[in-house]
């Protein structure tokens, strides 16, 4: 058999021999030394394959570590059954929920009451497991078998999606020394794969804490994001009140058409926390509003929707973005691979910016510039703009919340708000739906209505957009006076009606199909809701899907 095999990203493809066939870990095997991170999974003619796959006939090859979205969602399947079995040999049959990102790690909340002493151990029962490298076994099972399973284990929420999914006939589970557990995904084969974790007692929960994709190999720093815990917190009450905190509660109101007053509820909810977040601003008599959060937030959207309400209580809002201070082309910085690096502060003409805003606070009169953005230069005369003593200006924009954006203007003058999907919404109780995947399918979604690009283009470009997150957004939400939530819980299941025909539309033979697959099987569990005529035309979800009121700033 010949195979294509390429080690990694940006490795040159080469091509070896085999005379038998030989399991993907088998092949790794012979490389393993010459790698820089562990490898957990790998794309077989794109489609990820786990370790244990078996290759029988010509194919591509290439080995997949934690910096891909498939193989790092592997690492962490991986790591919370090692965490669950933990507990089980610790603490025996208690509760756990995975719930949420949190503190650069996994926010868990275990149904008992835990000590520090107890995390330890468990802690060092899973540094156990993994020193022993126990092997990780994959059970296919029937459905009859799987509702025993389940039943057992008190898992209602699985079974009632199982139950509504007859076409699941054969579902897998994991086994790891006896303890059983189902997963929405893969696993590496044996414990010894996943080396660096920590647990730390946080409140009334544990964050299990892992490495970032963008640097495999450590643990990152620590920081406690108390604004951040408070916004899941809110976002679990929300869904307590919309009586929707798994997948199979959203499938249940989908399926008997009483979505309209989940859709109806969601959107108040946000309206009414807008309202709240204009109320401050009035109260503390903010002048600058700045705005930011990673891609597909809705920031445009809320900005749009929080300068109603600044309206609603006497105040003249200024909207802008910072895209029009992009420094001249030539000027634009350049990224590791020679590429213009957009999304760097250095790219925003920051001495202007400053320059312009503090003299529209003094109540002068600006020509604010407008970007040109097939020519790469600064227009000016389009613009001439002033704002009384009592107007302020509400500012969008990824660098918004750095201080170094505006660091010239007087502190007592700004107000800033954090924006992301902060999704609540679960499978289960152990299965989480990442945010970055809810984001990912907005911006899918939007690219294509909007922009005329396809899914593979979407899917292509995510990985360079979240290293630019990683650097320039994430780090500033602990700035933020508040944080804004702008998950809607019915989302998936409409948003599934339009990216599902473009992830379907993706060949086998595209690069971009393996990425595509696994979030076509994420998204079959959810029911479709077909009729978006309920759906509000001021609605975050309207930025996406189209037929927003505000199309024109998008």
């Amino acid at each position: 058999m010949n195979i294509k095999l390429k080690k990694g990203p940006k490795e040159q493809e080469i091509l070896i021999h085999i005379t038998q066939p030989v399991t993907i870990e088998e092949l790794l095997n012979q490389y393993k030394k010459d790698l820089p991170y562990t490898i957990l999974a790998a794309r077989v003619d794109n489609e990820i394959k786990e370790l244990t796959y078996i290759i029988e006939k010509d194919c591509a090859v290439e080995f997949l570590d934690m910096r891909t979205q498939a193989a790092n969602l592997i690492y962490q399947y991986s790591l919370s059954l090692i965490y669950l079995k933990a507990i089980d040999d610790i603490l025996g049959t208690v509760q756990v929920e995975m719930q949420n990102s949190l503190n650069k790690g996994l926010h868990t909340e275990i149904k008992a009451d835990v000590t520090v002493e107890q995390v330890e151990e468990i802690e060092q029962r899973m540094q156990d497991l993994v020193k022993a490298d126990v092997p990780i076994e994959k059970e296919i099972v029937s459905r009859e078998e799987a509702f025993q399973i389940l039943t057992r284990q008190g898992h209602t929420e699985r079974i009632r999606i199982l139950e509504t999914h007859p076409e699941v006939e054969n579902p897998v589970f994991y086994s790891l020394e006896g303890y059983q557990n189902f997963f929405y995904g893969s696993m590496v084969p044996s414990t010894g794969y996943i080396k660096y974790f920590e647990l730390i007692k946080y409140g009334k929960g544990v964050i299990l804490r892992f490495p970032y994709p963008s640097d495999p190999k450590r643990i990152p720093d620590y920081v406690d994001e108390k604004k951040l815990c408070n916004a899941f917190s809110e976002a679990k009450k929300w869904h307590r009140l919309l009586e929707v905190s798994y997948l199979a509660d959203l499938n249940k109101k989908v399926k008997e058409n009483q979505y309209k007053e989940l859709v109806l509820l969601s959107e108040a909810l946000q309206e009414k926390k807008i309202a709240e977040i204009a109320d401050q601003i009035t109260k503390g008599k903010k002048r600058i509003i700045l705005i930011a959060g990673p891609s597909s937030s809705g920031k445009t959207t809320f900005a749009r929707r929080l300068c109603i309400q600044l309206k609603v209580n006497g105040l003249k809002p200024l909207y802008m973005g910072t895209d029009d201070y992009f420094v001249e082309r030539k000027d634009t910085p350049l990224d590791a691979e020679g590429d213009p690096n957009y999304e760097d502060l250095e790219a925003i003409d920051t001495e202007l910016f400053n320059r312009n805003m503090n003299d529209l606070l003094s109540g002068k009169t600006v020509d604010l510039p407008t970007f040109d953005f097939i020519e790469g230069v600064k227009r000016y005369g389009k613009r001439i703009t002033s704002i009384k003593a009592d107007e302020l200006i509400v500012i969008e924009g990824i660098h918004a919340l750095n201080r170094k954006l505006t660091a010239e203007i007087v502190e007592e003058e700004k107000f800033r708000i954090y924006i992301s999907p902060f999704t609540q919404l679960n499978m289960d109780s152990h299965n989480r739906i990442p945010t970055t995947d809810a984001r990912m399918l907005r911006r899918m979604v939007r690219d294509y209505l909007y922009r005329g690009h396809s899914a593979q283009d979407t899917i292509n470009s995510w990985p360079k957009v979240r290293k630019g997150e990683d650097k320039n957004i994430f780090p500033f939400n602990g700035e933020a006076d508040v944080l804004f939530n702008s998950a809607l819980t019915y989302e998936l299941s409409l948003l599934k009606k339009h990216a599902g025909p473009l992830l379907e539309a993706i060949q086998p033979s595209e690069p971009e199909y393996a990425e595509a697959r696994r979030l076509m099987q994420f998204l079959h569990f959810f029911e479709v809701i077909e009729d978006e005529s309920i759906i509000p035309n001021n609605s975050i979800l309207r930025e996406f899907i189209g037929g927003s009121i505000f199309a024109e700033d998008l």
